[in-house]
């Protein structure tokens, strides 16, 4: 069977069957997608409103207003929650399965929505975000995966980034929520209570929803699995799907032993996968996405704009890039390739960084405060063209090629392992941007970012293959040739495959 590209589409074309296998080909997969993907919801608008949220905290509550700490607190201790979630997420994943830990996580975020809404101080608030964290995080593993084991090969990176631009999509909804809720009493309470709708939403829509038909034919019920896969494939691909997972299947019988974490480290094909993985998901973090999504109307107001109204409306410009530009990574992805894209976007992550420190450190330099009129319109600019080039590409890559290349028995761990250290890595950064900005200045610390990003991309370099089309048999052929030196890699596989 030969698989070629169709110029200026978005499918890949089987020339001896025509068909097309789109993004929009199977409406039931495009369901399931979104479905999932409301997890990423949560995710995005759990780290956009607190923001905004932030603001109005701390004019409730003096002693948040006058504690930097305290304030980064409030923030990271969703993080916390996150890490404690996804590093449980993919026990949970492998052990009951996609649906239920969704649906877990779903009772936990809408609890925690609840808390957060009636908080009578900080330290109730904090509470609340441990909760919200704790959902988001089991989210975070589940989501993709789910999405992953639904999506044929062809157009699974653009499915899987469908839940980024969910998550994007979030923050947008997050910015425009608080926007709404500016002139009303309890303001902060509803931008953070409103959160658990959509989680009560999915909660709902689940119910109705297959397990993931991968994990079905693993772990429980082969003839389920197989009425799954019935609705995602056509008939000429059902087969050769259902084949594929038998041969997986015997072969994790073979292995006769029990998976453990110590085997993420202990075996080779393994650890150089999960070193990628969880690389990538480092990288995508201390690249700065969540200082400028988590603090974007604090660095407004750092660069002059002091109202907080229109603080709120110039991150919401900031948000809607960071939405249109996941969109763009899309259709990118599986055409472009996730290599080729991640290192695109760094590269124009790393000229913006740059482009921000030299706004503020010019103006540090000839004034104590930002002239509006110059170089505080120009470090808006800098945040945007940031998003613009990060949203593509080091946005939903580090999350695609996690859910790609893990084998099936490791899937679920070394994703909840991955996502640990993409929220590890997210709290570090979130808990420390502000005492950085008060220690070495704004400029120091954008400067400081974009030698991060030029880390990361000589990380994807060398260490991250490209996944684009490839099988998760095949994907995990790579990684055995990586570890022990044997065949020529993807182009021998894809030369197989024609």
């Amino acid at each position: 069977m030969t698989i070629v590209s169709l110029p200026g589409s978005s499918g890949y074309l089987d020339v001896s069957n025509r068909k097309v296998v789109s993004y929009f080909s199977n409406p039931y997969v495009l369901g399931l997608t979104f479905v999932a993907g409301i997890g990423g919801l949560l995710f995005g608008y759990d780290t956009g409103v607190i923001s905004g949220a932030l603001l109005y905290i701390k004019d409730e509550f003096p002693e948040v207003n006058q504690s930097s700490f305290l304030q980064e607190t409030i923030v990271s201790m969703a993080l916390v929650g996150a890490m404690i979630g996804a590093a449980a997420g993919g026990w949970i994943n492998d052990s009951y399965g996609r649906k239920r830990a969704t649906l877990s996580a779903d009772v936990v975020f809408i609890l925690g929505s609840l808390v957060m809404a009636a908080a009578l101080d900080p330290y109730i608030l904090i509470l609340g975000r441990l909760l919200v964290g704790l959902g988001v995080g089991v989210a975070s593993v589940t989501a993709p995966v789910y999405i992953a084991e639904a999506s044929p090969s062809e157009i699974r990176g653009g499915l899987v980034s469908t839940n980024v631009l969910m998550i994007t999509g979030g923050q947008f909804l997050s910015y425009l929520v608080n926007l709404a809720f500016t002139e009303i009493p309890g303001t902060w309470r509803w931008m953070l209570g409103v959160a658990g709708v959509p989680a009560a939403i999915q909660f709902a829509l689940m119910l109705f929803l297959p397990e993931s038909p991968r994990w079905l034919y693993m772990k429980k019920d082969k003839a389920e699995a197989v009425a799954v896969l019935a609705k995602i494939y056509d008939p000429y691909r059902l087969e050769e799907e259902i084949d594929q997972l038998a041969t997986a299947l015997e072969e994790e019988r073979l292995r006769k032993q029990a998976v453990s974490y110590l085997d993420v480290f202990r075996k080779k094909e393994i650890r150089l996968a999960f070193f990628a993985g969880a690389g990538l998901q480092t990288f995508q973090q201390f690249a700065g996405i969540n200082t400028v999504m988590y603090y974007s109307p604090t660095i407004v107001q750092m660069a002059g704009f002091k109202s907080n109204q229109l603080a709120l409306l110039l991150s919401l410009i900031v948000a809607l890039t960071n939405a249109m530009g996941t969109i763009v990574g899309i259709y990118l992805i599986d055409h472009f390739g996730r290599k080729k894209l991640a290192l695109t976007s760094l590269s124009g992550v790393i000229v913006s960084l740059i482009f921000l420190a030299v706004a503020f450190i010019l103006e540090s330099s000839t004034s104590n405060s930002i002239n509006v009129g110059g170089y505080g319109w120009i470090a808006v600019i800098g945040l945007a063209l940031y998003i613009a080039f990060f949203a593509p590409g080091m946005g939903p890559v580090p999350w695609t090629v996690n859910s790609e290349i893990y084998p099936e028995s490791y899937r679920g761990m070394c994703g909840g392992m991955s996502a640990t250290v993409n929220w590890i890595s997210n709290l570090i950064v979130a808990q420390s941007f502000l005492s950085l900005v008060e220690a070495v200045g704004t400029g120091a610390t954008f400067l400081i970012l974009a030698g991060i990003a030029v880390m990361a991309f000589v990380f994807v370099v060398v260490f991250v293959p490209e996944t684009k089309g490839l099988s998760f048999e095949e994907m995990e052929r790579i990684w055995k040739e990586k570890a022990w030196g044997s065949g020529s890699g993807k182009d021998a596989l894809l030369e197989a495959r024609s």
